[in-house]
């Protein structure tokens, strides 16, 4: 293998145990990263001839000696950033597009977010998507503390009549979005909003569920045609 001729290897395979950014990421968080761990992130792999070898860590610190900052970094062209030592096409693509992307959600426009206080707001935003489904579909509203959503998901889909939903799966995805409460609501193909017997069965199980894990089930609401039911303002889920 000629001198001028690259091996890349594994950003973690020439790092001493507590340069490991990508593992500490997973632990603690990007936020806690330096400038040189996030590049080195990026870059991704290091580089070797039969002389010399670099780290990814080692490839990220030399670019920000060079240009100065991460700012004057970022305003390069992709050019600047292949005409340095040990960055290639590659490495050089993927920098400058982390970087792009940095400036497109910067200038982006945030939507405000959609909040749910009483059950018409529910029906309002989703009752045009469900109402004429033909099959049930149970979905689940993942809320922070202002009843603003954070997200929201399908939980199951059935048939014609009915459609089978696990609590813990429903609340498993709470904690992981941090939701501080949830509403959920499923469509009735049949077009009658009235509850069944397996309705009120699965609410009795998820208000049990949320009050253990202290985050309540504000409301479940079934969307029937044009109309609509909320078990919450039927007293049904009060813990």
């Amino acid at each position: 293998m000629s001198n001028s001729q690259l091996i890349e290897e594994d950003v973690l395979g020439t790092e001493k145990k507590g340069e490991m950014p990508r593992e500490k990421l997973y632990q603690h968080g990007s936020s806690v990263l330096t400038d040189a761990e996030l590049l080195a992130l990026i870059i991704s792999t290091g580089t070797r001839t039969d002389s010399l070898s670099k780290s990814a860590m080692m490839l990220a610190r030399e670019l920000l000696q060079t240009f100065g900052s991460l700012r004057e970094l970022a305003s390069r062209d992709i050019w600047d950033y292949t005409g340095q030592d040990g960055i290639g096409p590659a490495k050089s693509a993927r920098l400058a597009a982390s970087f792009e992307l940095g400036r497109r959600l910067a200038r982006m426009p945030r939507e405000a977010p959609t909040t749910f206080r009483c059950p018409q707001d529910v029906f309002d935003e989703y009752g045009p998507i469900m109402s004429d489904l033909k099959r049930e579909v149970f979905k689940v509203i993942l809320l922070n503390t202002a009843h603003s959503r954070i997200t929201d998901f399908t939980a199951s889909e059935g048939g014609l009549a009915s459609s089978i939903v696990e609590p813990r799966l429903i609340f498993r995805r709470a904690i992981l979005e941090h939701a501080a409460a949830v509403i959920c609501l499923h469509n009735h193909p049949s077009g009658n909003p009235e509850p069944s017997r397996e309705d009120l069965i699965i609410t009795k199980q998820l208000v049990g569920a949320g009050k253990l894990l202290g985050i309540p089930l504000r409301d479940h609401v079934i969307i029937a045609a044009d109309s609509f039911t909320s078990l919450a303002e039927r007293g049904l889920t009060s813990a």
